[in-house]
């Protein structure tokens, strides 16, 4: 069964919004992003990855929201197999944002910053799908 292991908020002050989820909920820093198109950081509680990022461009956030928006950007689900959670997807209406992962960089096969599928879903959040997970 598909988990729920990744919440990702876009921010304009990633120092500041990491600082209040460390110091208020007592997460802990387990790396940091800086690339093209993101810089952030990882924060975790032992289960759940929470990604806060500043996106420096409108392609890496996705051209609907832009490099502007603040807010939660994207969820991430921990799948056991990539295929079958591709095809749901895909029936549920969902299509891949290949022109995220290209904008971040993301070959179909390696990963890079625990990045490895983007698709759309409903209400405008984006989806994060993963077989190996993130850092917690």
């Amino acid at each position: 069964m598909p988990k729920l292991r990744h919440v990702a908020i876009t921010t304009h002050d990633v120092e500041k919004t990491a600082t209040f989820y460390i110091d208020v909920f007592g997460m802990k820093e387990m790396g940091k992003i800086n690339d093209p198109g993101t810089t952030g950081c990882f924060l975790s509680d032992g289960v759940m990855n929470l990604a806060i990022l500043k996106f420096k461009n409108d392609e890496a956030a996705g051209v609907e929201r832009g490099m502007g928006f603040k807010g939660l950007h994207h969820i991430g689900f921990e799948v056991e197999d990539m295929a079958t959670i591709a095809d749901k997807l895909e029936a549920a209406g969902s299509t891949r944002r290949h022109d995220v992962e290209q904008a971040l960089g993301v070959v179909d096969g390696q990963r890079k910053h625990y990045v490895e599928v983007k698709y759309t879903g409903p209400d405008g959040v984006m989806l994060d799908v993963s077989e190996t997970g993130w850092i917690r």
